[in-house]
């Protein structure tokens, strides 16, 4: 049975051990009780180094496109809209003179897809309620600007990113991702149609 307070005890063992580390005198103190000491360096020297992220970092989101920007997988139905708990996505569709949705590849498309950065608190929501994996977390954090209005809303054409991209960044999530829209598209296709002169299959015998 773990004694109540070990935790706390081991963090602030880290915490005095890093706080030595800083010092040229803190790492000789180390190496006299046995313990090996980093080089000191708690943070890294940014930017003339930048932080290697895990996958799992995650940012703003972005829109994925298949080969080329105009075969997005957005549909434009407006679930991550609806279900951003800070309201920062705003959607449109496009739509004809008749007023009809305009579609290509097959699929609707947004006219307009907006995110305002300055509002959105990187939760995720969007990608996990997305049910054509149309949009996923970007890792690109460097998006600082002189303004805080428009200079902070990223419109569709800023949120456009390759499939590329997307398997780059998140290799691990990506694979997954194309295992379902793999077995989406094999449940959508027709089946395969018999065989010409194939003599049709009999019919199970009564009981």
């Amino acid at each position: 049975m773990a004694l109540i307070g070990t935790g706390v005890l081991s963090g602030m063992g880290v915490v005095f051990k890093t706080f030595l580390e800083t010092y040229p005198w803190g790492r000789v103190v180390l190496r006299t009780v046995g313990v090996k000491p980093t080089n000191g360096l708690v943070t890294v020297e940014y930017p003339d180094v930048k932080q290697q992220h895990a996958e799992r970092f995650r940012y703003f989101p972005f829109l994925v496109y298949d080969q080329t920007p105009d075969n997005l997988r957005c549909v434009a139905c407006r679930i991550c809209e609806q279900e951003c708990p800070p309201q920062c996505i705003h959607i449109i569709m496009e739509k004809d003179e008749q007023g009809r949705p305009v579609k290509n590849h097959g699929r609707t498309l947004p006219k307009v897809f907006d995110i305002d950065t300055s509002v959105c608190m990187s939760c995720r929501i969007c990608v996990d309620v997305c049910p054509f994996d149309a949009i996923e977390m970007d890792n690109t954090y460097e998006l600082s600007s002189e303004g805080r209005f428009t200079e902070m809303i990223y419109d569709k054409q800023r949120l456009l990113k390759s499939d590329e991209y997307f398997h780059s960044i998140h290799p691990e999530e990506a694979a997954v991702v194309d295992q379902r829209l793999a077995a989406k598209k094999a449940k959508a296709a027709p089946s395969a149609p018999s065989q010409p002169g194939a003599s049709p299959a009999a019919p199970p015998p009564a009981i």
